[in-house]
């Protein structure tokens, strides 16, 4: 598959200022503000900026935390990580494999099966409903 690629002018026009500012300035959201912190419907949770499929419904659960939640992504294919030390913080940064928009940060204290949370940022996903 060809990874998406485009200029920072094409990305402007095609995502509304806060999937830009999450996306591709690596942005996070306030906690408690986004679209799907609360949202439980089934689907499929794609990248706002390119499409590509990253998490299942199934796999979301309410953290606590204020961002949506997922134990797993739809395919380990789906979603790079790399390490982060902004912040004064050492976390692991999850990005769309695809078009490399950034989604939020992974951490070690998730459910069972995978004792993993994938804390996504609402602005970089777009539900499909089932």
């Amino acid at each position: 598959m060809t990874k998406v690629q485009k200029t920072e002018g094409e990305w402007r026009a095609e995502l509304d200022p806060e999937q830009y500012r999450v996306l591709r300035e690596k942005g996070t959201e306030a906690p408690f503000s986004g679209e799907y912190d609360h949202v439980f419907e089934p689907g499929t949770y794609r990248c706002a900026g390119c499409g590509a499929e990253l998490f299942r419904s199934e796999t979301k659960y309410d953290s606590g935390c204020g961002w949506p939640a997922f134990y797993a992504p739809a395919d380990t294919d789906a979603i790079d990580e790399e390490r982060d030390t902004s912040h004064g913080m050492v976390r692991t940064e999850v990005m769309c494999s695809n078009c490399g928009g950034h989604l939020g940060h992974l951490f070690p204290d998730g459910p069972a099966p995978t004792g993993i949370r994938y804390c996504i940022n609402s602005a970089a996903l777009q539900l499909e409903e089932e």
